[in-house]
């Protein structure tokens, strides 16, 4: 076989590669979907539950678990963390920062911010004594379009350090954390002007938890993180170009600017969305995409669909593992992302500074 013979194989086996671990990946969240409607309080068998899903009928009682709880959840922690892995692949090639994620440059504290004075000041939600309603979003437009208002104040103010050339990427973090100090205060200001219920419940609505959304709020983060998808993946060349450099992007026709702006404000409406109706959930657009750049490379083509499925298959993990590890009890999943993405961005940090 001749060289020229060679190439078109090679690139064939390369792209055969990626595409293979995509649906390893694929297939594996299927896997863990039914392991995760299966277990908890009532344990559920895997065959009973693909009865139930695929209208063949069922006790009553399975049909109601599987429907009303299981399922929402499972669902909604497939799509929370696809939307969060993509939203931190976007910013990191955009900002050309590899620590950075909704969560490492405030946009979820900020985003937080802006849900509690919707649901607070605005009448967009309502606060009881009780884990189960904790919090009630009454309106979830009016919640949204609050937390992606001051999503997108922190993304101008990082958009506008990004500009400053001498900013890196510890520059970056370390803005990260004053505007996450900045929103936690005005969290805790409301806080301080609230009665006693209305302060647990606002408490308990900060850990991150993918039990507490219905449907209706999974229908809204599914399209919103759909649509960022497919925003993504028509801009992926445009990513692999600024991942080559800024003039080299702009040397093949890129408009750089606009690139990154709407990057961010893509991710931004992902992580308004989801802290919105969640609560703060960190680090997993952060782990996922360094963990997928291991594994498939540095190319958006794949990394970008190779990041939502990681995300989806890590917070279904998390979510299973935390309502099974002290049960009854149940944990919140933030607090187990927490716990993995810790020791991953301390890595980062170190590395970097070694480099």
């Amino acid at each position: 076989m001749t060289k020229e013979e060679k190439k078109p194989t090679d690139y064939k086996a390369y792209v055969g590669r990626k595409v293979t671990i995509i649906v390893i990946g694929i297939i594996a969240t299927v896997v863990m979907f039914l392991v995760s409607v299966s277990v908890g309080a009532v344990s559920i068998p895997i065959p009973d539950i693909i009865t139930t899903i695929f209208g063949g009928g069922g006790t009553s009682l399975y049909e109601r678990i599987i429907w009303n709880i299981r399922i929402p959840q499972a669902l909604t922690a497939i799509v929370a963390g696809a939307g969060l892995a993509i939203a931190g692949v976007s910013m990191q090639s955009v900002l050309r920062n590899p620590l950075a994620s909704p969560f490492t440059l405030g946009l979820s504290s900020a985003a937080a911010f802006g849900a509690a004075v919707g649901i607070l000041l605005f009448g967009a939600g309502t606060t009881g004594s009780s884990i189960a309603d904790a919090v009630v979003i009454n309106n979830p437009y009016l919640t949204t379009i609050s937390a992606f208002v001051f999503s997108i104040l922190t993304t101008v103010i990082i958009l506008f350090i990004a500009k400053i050339r001498s900013a890196t990427p510890e520059t970056m973090i370390l803005a990260g954390v004053a505007i996450s100090s900045l929103f936690s205060a005005g969290l805790m200001a409301i806080q301080y002007f609230v009665d006693d219920t209305r302060l647990a419940s606002i408490v308990f609505w900060q850990f991150g938890d993918v039990a507490r959304a219905s449907w209706t709020e999974l229908g809204l983060i599914t399209l919103m993180t759909v649509i960022c998808f497919i925003y993504f993946i028509y801009k992926r060349w445009d990513y692999n170009s600024i991942d080559a450099g800024e003039e080299t992007a702009k040397g093949l026709g890129v408009n750089v600017e606009r690139t990154r702006l709407l990057g961010m404000i893509a991710a931004s409406l992902i992580s308004a969305v989801i802290v919105a109706f969640l609560g703060i959930i960190g680090f997993v657009g952060l782990v996922c995409p360094h963990m997928m750049r291991r594994v498939i490379g540095d190319d958006h083509r794949f990394l970008i669909p190779a990041s939502f499925v990681c995300g989806a298959v890590l917070l279904l993990v998390s979510d299973t593992i935390a309502r099974t590890l002290i049960a009854p009890h149940v944990l919140p999943v933030a607090v187990l992302t927490a716990f993995l993405g810790a020791p991953v961005f301390l890595y980062l940090i170190i590395r970097g500074r070694r480099t």
